[in-house]
């Protein structure tokens, strides 16, 4: 598979490291002000900021080359809804999150909001920690986290449903990204952590994705 990278930072750099090992072709690395020529990829793999993901597509579209998104902070839901109205076939995959175990703690986190459907003493708060480079607040992967909490378990608190989940969010240092999700009561404290060790795992489903895309 040929795939143009769209964002040659850091992330970038670890997902060419991840689709070389896996035998694909990079054939493009599109860095802010680069030419935007996809040298006829059969996929992109785009993470750049939530000011250029939309443009970046779009303009990979106009070359007929799919794409998988993994900027954050932006509108893609208006954008995939387009995409379903246009194109014959899927031009764009995105996710708030592409690591493997991530999307693990998702469906955790689904089934934990689900048992707390009837437990209206334990209430709900997300913690994420990342670097101090990352541009959005909160991350997409804990509004993903804060939405699946909402959609499972409502009602909540009796009568009430929830209408919100408190979200932290601390930038410090080099971290890749923590996740917690509490659930608190007077009698005790239920917690769920995902931790990253490295921009390795978020690459590895990025291509993974793009793989599948490509079938």
């Amino acid at each position: 598979m040929k795939i143009a990278i769209i964002g040659y930072g850091k992330m970038g750099h670890m997902i060419e490291e991840v689709a070389l090992e896996r035998g694909h072709k990079v054939v493009a690395r599109i860095d802010a002000g680069d030419a935007f020529e996809l040298n006829g990829a059969d996929v992109a793999i785009e993470f750049t900021t939530p000011a250029t993901a939309e443009a970046n597509i779009r303009a990979a579209w106009a070359q007929g080359v799919p794409v998988v998104c993994g900027s954050t902070g932006w509108n893609a839901a208006a954008l995939m809804d387009e995409d379903r109205r246009i194109h014959d076939k899927q031009m764009l995959v995105w996710s708030s999150n592409y690591s493997v175990g991530v999307n693990i703690f998702f469906d955790i986190n689904k089934l934990l909001a689900q048992k707390m459907k009837d437990q209206p003493q334990y209430t709900p708060s997300i913690t994420e920690i990342h670097h101090i480079h990352k541009l959005d607040k909160p991350s997409g992967t804990a509004k993903t986290l804060s939405n699946d909490i909402m959609s499972a378990a409502k009602p909540l608190n009796g009568d009430a449903t929830l209408n919100d989940v408190p979200i932290e969010s601390i930038r410090e240092g080099e971290v890749p990204g923590t996740h917690e999700v509490k659930w608190d009561s007077e009698e005790d404290t239920i917690i769920i952590t995902h931790i990253a060790k490295g921009r390795r795992g978020f690459a590895l489903g990025a291509v993974l994705a793009a793989e599948a895309l490509n079938c």
